[in-house]
């Protein structure tokens, strides 16, 4: 949850407390960078050193920078070199949790169809928490000051993090040959990203993060202009969460003839055709219902791209290296959401929350043409041996 929570509440409470869309822009971009540069090193040790030796640090670490953060948004004395600072750290810091419940679904369910059932139902919750996430932002704005979220934030992270570690599954470790495998040269170079196609796919997923980063800050402002207040944010979230669930679950329970590679353009391309849509529905004169049905519409091929993306890095990828490939996946997705979360902040300072969706569309549409470019390579790669 604070994967969905965190960049949004930063945006909201900066903006709150600050009264700058810019400056809660800035915050929120430079956590993604910090995001972007931690989450692969400790995809790394995931490899090498088990993951609670790297979960239970970095959460607590973590927790405590967003606490201080926090505190520091609300005082406003406290310059924005300082805010900027704790939001690096905290971004640098932030735990690989995502990455470490992909891999661990090699190690519990060995069986190759079971194993891509289980990637759709991990994607269902991650991407119905992406959009779900803001349902508890709203929640905690009406019952309490706009600290609150952070608070509920940092203190969900650590204690998630622990009980994460907690259970059978992340105990289990990769066969000791493997694990030597992942030594080897583990801590220099550019490893993974060598690996042939993946550039490819994080280009997609980071392109068509931002576009999803974009989509929620635009909604909190397409909150204000419909309702006068972003408390009512919930109303619009609660469309999309619902189609992202049931997309999610129609995608993932097929048995599909087509490859990963060939469905994922199908839905990016029509994620952003949707977006389209979305843009043109966002004007104060469209009636809520068909608003609220276009963004349910457009929910339905959220998870898809995110089951289709993991399947092609199982791929790509040998597996003494999947827990630092998830953890690239696992930045291009959260930094590209909050770097779309910060254009957007910037759009919406000048501009409106059409605009806003219509460069959001842009962006999901560019992931989609990246994505057909790549059919060839990534054709070539999977049909490699093992």
């Amino acid at each position: 949850m604070p994967i969905a929570t965190l960049p949004l509440g930063l945006v909201l409470l900066v903006r709150d407390q600050r009264d700058a869309w810019d400056l809660a822009g800035l915050v929120t971009g430079v956590f993604a960078v910090g995001l972007a540069v931690g989450t692969p090193w400790w995809g790394r040790g995931l490899d090498r050193h088990g993951q609670a030796r790297v979960l239970l640090p970095t959460a607590t670490t973590c927790a405590a920078l967003l606490l201080a953060l926090t505190a520091a948004i609300a005082v406003p004395a406290v310059p924005a070199a300082v805010l900027v600072l704790l939001a690096l750290g905290a971004g640098l810091t932030f735990p690989p949790l995502s990455p470490a419940m992909r891999t661990t679904w090699r190690a519990v369910v060995p069986d190759e169809r079971l194993r891509r059932r289980g990637y759709a139902l991990d994607a269902v919750a991650v991407e119905t928490i992406f959009v779900a996430g803001p349902l508890l932002l709203t929640l905690l704005l009406a019952v309490g000051p706009p600290v609150v979220p952070l608070v509920v934030t940092a203190l969900m992270l650590a204690g998630g993090t622990l009980a994460y570690c907690r259970c059978e599954g992340p105990r289990r470790r990769l066969p000791p040959a493997a694990r030597a495998e992942a030594s080897v040269g583990a801590g220099a170079g550019l490893g993974v990203l060598r690996a042939a196609g993946i550039p490819a796919v994080l280009t997609v997923m980071a392109a068509m993060s931002i576009g999803f980063g974009l989509l929620d800050v635009s909604m909190a402002g397409m909150a204000e202009q419909r309702f006068g207040s972003a408390d009512q944010l919930g109303v619009l979230f609660a469309a999309i969460a619902g189609g992202s669930a049931v997309g999610g679950l129609l995608y993932g329970g097929r048995s599909w003839r087509s490859a990963d590679r060939a469905r994922l353009v199908a839905t990016m391309a029509g994620f952003g055709a949707l977006l389209v849509a979305l843009a043109a529905s966002a004007g104060s004169g469209v009636p809520l219902p068909l608003l609220l049905a276009t963004l349910f519409v457009t929910g339905l091929f959220i998870s898809p791209n995110l089951i289709a993306a993991q399947h092609l890095v199982d791929d790509l990828v040998p597996v003494h290296r999947m827990g630092e490939a998830q953890a690239w996946l696992s930045t291009a997705i959260t930094a590209g959401a909050a770097i779309g979360n910060a254009v957007a902040g910037a759009v919406l300072e000048h501009r409106t929350a059409q605009l806003s969706l219509a460069t959001a569309a842009g962006a999901v549409l560019t992931a989609a043409l990246v994505a057909l470019l790549a059919q060839r390579r990534w054709r070539s790669v999977a049909a490699l041996p093992a």
